[in-house]
């Protein structure tokens, strides 16, 4: 497997690569894969007319936007994964996606300007997750199936809160907010990508230099606390990072489920279960994968399709082949 490893990263990167190029040339509006890399590389070259205005100013920043997004749900699902040892943990089962988009919607209705987005959801992302743990936890243990079920019920109360929001919000905040609840990078633009990228690339990077411990926390808590690890400090610092990248990811872009779930256990099957090198993998694959989904959202139709239509019809089918196939895999580096 380690001798593998290289050349899986250079396939997986070498499919980023070509997922990308798709999404610039793909659409309504096809642009040559040469012109593209011109446009790329020779931005003010003449004549270049409208073809730079679709691959650059909309196309590279929905590109970017969704790379960072894949990433961030990718990176938060392997740190959640790996803390709770269950390929079956994500940000949107554990209530952090329902929470920040919750967050997220109230900032919308009652103004953004007294509600600021990134705060209103991380801090509901938080909230959720804390609720979570609070109810699933039983004489300092933490049996995963309460855990799930906790998320279920934690859903469930801020799908409701969203529901109230709904019904009083103004025409204008209720148009907004149905279409940003659906999903979708249609929003994206070179501020939402600016965004991301000093955000959720830093916290990513962090998350990474902690692999090793992640590692270890893997193994169990009595070998951490061997090896003088501050469990509690690192479980906390890993948790409070994944719901804060959660947080932007959804507030850029909407709930998009199922990434987070996928991603970090195909990686962890291909790559094996070493937070050191499964957080990069599950990062381009969460990357890559998100990218094309989002492609797909906009060119398989005239219109454009939600991408959480997409990550859904791909997501769920294959949480039943985890359950039907009762698939285990490591998680101890």
């Amino acid at each position: 497997m380690k001798r593998s490893r290289p050349l899986i990263f250079a396939v997986l990167g070498g499919l980023v690569l070509l997922v990308c190029l798709a999404a610039l040339v793909s659409g309504a509006y096809r642009v040559p894969a040469g012109e593209v890399f011109r446009l790329l590389f020779f931005p003010l070259s003449p004549g270049s007319g409208s073809a730079a205005t679709v691959v650059l100013d909309i196309r590279l920043p929905r590109l970017f936007t969704a790379l960072l997004v894949g990433l961030g749900l990718s990176v938060s699902g392997t740190v959640f994964q790996g803390l709770f040892r269950n390929p079956l943990v994500e940000p949107y089962i554990l209530g952090v996606s329902s929470g920040a988009a919750f967050g997220a919607a109230l900032s919308i209705v009652l103004s953004a300007a007294v509600f600021p987005l990134h705060l209103t959801s991380f801090a509901c992302g938080m909230g959720a997750m804390a609720l979570a743990l609070l109810a699933a936890g039983r004489r300092g243990t933490l049996p995963i199936v309460n855990l799930i079920l906790a998320g279920v019920v934690i859903n469930s109360l801020f799908s409701a809160g969203l529901s109230f929001l709904k019904l009083t919000a103004g025409a204008r905040e209720l148009r907004e907010l149905t279409f940003w609840l659906m999903g979708g990078l249609y929003v994206a633009d070179r501020h939402t990508a600016g965004l991301l990228a000093v955000q959720v690339l830093p916290a990513a990077l962090v998350i990474w230099s902690q692999g090793w411990k992640l590692n270890v926390l893997s193994a169990g808590e009595e070998e951490a606390l061997t090896l003088g690890l501050r469990v509690k400090f690192l479980r906390g610092l890993l948790m409070i990072l994944a719901a804060y990248v959660t947080s932007l990811c959804v507030a850029a872009v909407g709930i998009v489920a199922w990434v987070g779930l996928m991603m970090p256990h195909i990686a962890r099957m291909l790559i094996g279960p070493d937070h050191r090198v499964l957080i990069p993998a599950s990062a381009l694959l969460g990357a890559g994968f998100l990218t094309l989904c989002d492609t797909l959202a906009r060119t398989v139709t005239g219109g454009e399709i939600p991408v959480s239509i997409i990550t859904a019809f791909l997501g769920a089918p294959y949480l039943l082949f985890l359950i039907r196939t009762n698939r285990r895999v490591g998680f101890a580096g």
